[in-house]
């Protein structure tokens, strides 16, 4: 196992000083799932919900999020991204939210945050047709770059 490298000799948090690495290109995808069910899956498809272009909407909040990263999660220093992107796949009952960050240092929490606000502001925008919506499954899809290599997950949604 790895030494841990967010925290100090006594066991208590510290920002790790990164000021010495190297600027390499990185990036990272993440989803999240809405379950939205088949009322509200229709009352999207016929354009009949409450609070306007909720994927629009959506897509904003999750790139306005991802550029909050720091301000939210502990330790978690601020980045200038280079990329954000967040898609969106409508299914038969559920929503598919991918995200993508791009920078010069680890991005996988700004993927990962940018996934959960977009689907969370999904739930908002929807909640007045239904409370049984379940934002589920937010993960880290893959990354690339940095100090601990590559990864994909092997059970990707296409």
């Amino acid at each position: 196992m790895n030494k841990l490298t967010h925290l100090e000799r006594r066991g208590l948090p510290r920002m790790v000083d990164v000021s010495e690495k190297p600027d390499t290109l990185r990036e990272a995808e993440a989803e999240a799932v809405l379950w939205v069910g088949s009322d509200v899956m229709s009352a999207i498809h016929h354009g009949r919900t409450p609070k306007g272009n909720i994927f629009e909407t959506a897509r904003l909040a999750g790139i306005m999020a991802a550029k909050r990263t720091s301000e939210l999660i502990p330790l978690c220093r601020p980045l200038n991204l280079s990329h954000v992107s967040v898609d969106m796949q409508v299914l038969d009952e559920e929503i598919v939210i991918r995200t993508k960050a791009r920078n010069a240092t680890g991005v996988e929490m700004e993927a990962l945050m940018a996934a959960s606000v977009a689907g969370l502001t999904l739930y908002d925008m929807l909640k007045a047709l239904s409370k049984k919506m379940r934002l589920d499954g937010a993960r880290l899809i893959a990354k690339s770059g940095g100090r601990s290599g590559d990864y994909r997950v092997e059970d990707n949604r296409n």
